[in-house]
């Protein structure tokens, strides 16, 4: 089942303007496919429960899905849609959810407007694992995989206004792993790697005027491996704000020295699952940390946020917990934020 954590924060400075925040989560124990459990009858392997039989389902080769969707419906594109691990995204007032379907990767998208679902036109070089970020009604993703698992240094544009993808020049390196961000009005994309052992520490800044890409060497020197989260990134007021997950530390960059300096630590721990499972996101004019916590009373997700204007004491960062979400799950999967209307949507 699919729970709300209704919020009341405020993102603006302007105190009129507190806005109604939900946090999503998909509760159901096992795999989080988005929708009700289904009976015995429609197991994808008669006889064993559905996450046993994905972990056998793992080893099967993508070219015999079509052979397995003789045997069982439920191997149908939706369905390995649901099962399969995704990416999302926010831009304008969609949600794109990136996954896979039997033979090839999917999109879909929410609509905050029509409430609703619907197909989204696939990109020009499909892909996952890529970096991205959202301006208005226009979003960037960069690099990432193929089906075939080779890694991309191309790039394209979505307008949100036409539901369409546009081919955007190449970068200079192709890199999968990264993360992507809007700043000052420029696309940049960072970390990542451009094989499976070789881990990248520059980032490159593509500008939508000139059209063109710029590599800024050592712009994430906390280089991220294979077994490694994507770089934990987030804008705020056009200032880039990063977790350095070995250490738990919040840094700032400097974009005219191309350095980044310390401000103080998560008020979760990011070092215990090499950066995977909690987001760390921008929503107004704040950072946001969702992460999942154990105790004696059970697991919760927690949502943890602060304001930078309000500065660093002592090297420590006011975090404030804004939600509380009990006997969830502490492993958050994906999360996006929508808009300035601050609707935190989690998997």
């Amino acid at each position: 089942m699919t729970k709300k954590i209704r919020l009341d924060c405020s993102l603006q400075e302007d105190e009129e303007k507190v806005n109604n925040s939900f946090v999503e989560l998909d509760t159901r124990e096992g795999v989080n496919d988005g929708f009700p459990r289904v009976g015995p009858n429609d197991s994808l392997l008669p006889g064993l429960f559905d996450d046993v039989a994905l972990n056998c389902l793992a080893w099967v080769n993508r070219s015999d899905y079509a052979s397995l969707a003789c045997i069982n419906k439920r191997y149908l594109g939706d369905e390995c849609f649901n099962h399969a691990d995704k990416e999302s995204l926010a831009v304008g007032s969609e949600l794109l959810v990136f996954g896979r379907e039997m033979m090839d990767f999917a999109i879909w998208k929410y609509s905050l407007i029509s409430r609703g679902w619907v197909k989204c036109k696939e990109m020009n070089h499909p892909r996952c694992l890529f970096g991205s970020g959202s301006l208005g009604s226009i979003a960037i993703v960069a690099g990432g995989s193929d089906k075939y698992g080779n890694v991309l240094e191309s790039a394209e544009l979505y307008d949100s206004n036409s539901g369409t993808w546009k081919l955007l020049p190449n970068m200079h390196t192709p890199r999968r792993l990264c993360s992507g961000f809007f700043m000052d009005g420029k696309f940049y994309v960072i970390g990542g790697m451009s094989s499976p052992t070789v881990s990248l520490t520059c980032g490159e800044e593509y500008d939508l005027k000139t059209r063109n890409w710029r590599k800024i060497e050592r712009m994430y020197p906390y280089v991220n491996g294979a077994a490694q989260a994507p770089p934990l990134v987030a804008v705020v007021d056009n200032q880039l704000y990063a977790v350095e997950h070995l250490t738990n530390m919040v840094r700032k960059y400097d974009k005219e020295r191309n350095t980044w300096s310390e401000l103080g630590r998560l008020p979760v721990r990011a070092d215990s699952s090499n950066g995977w499972g909690l987001a760390f996101k921008a929503c107004g004019e704040k950072l946001l940390v969702v992460s999942g916590q154990r105790s004696p009373e059970g697991e919760a997700v927690v949502l943890n946020s602060w304001c930078p204007r309000t500065g660093v004491r002592n090297g420590t960062i006011d975090w404030q917990v804004l939600g509380v979400k009990e006997h969830v799950g502490v492993f958050v999967y994906n999360c996006a934020v929508m808009g300035w209307f601050g609707e935190v949507l989690l998997d």
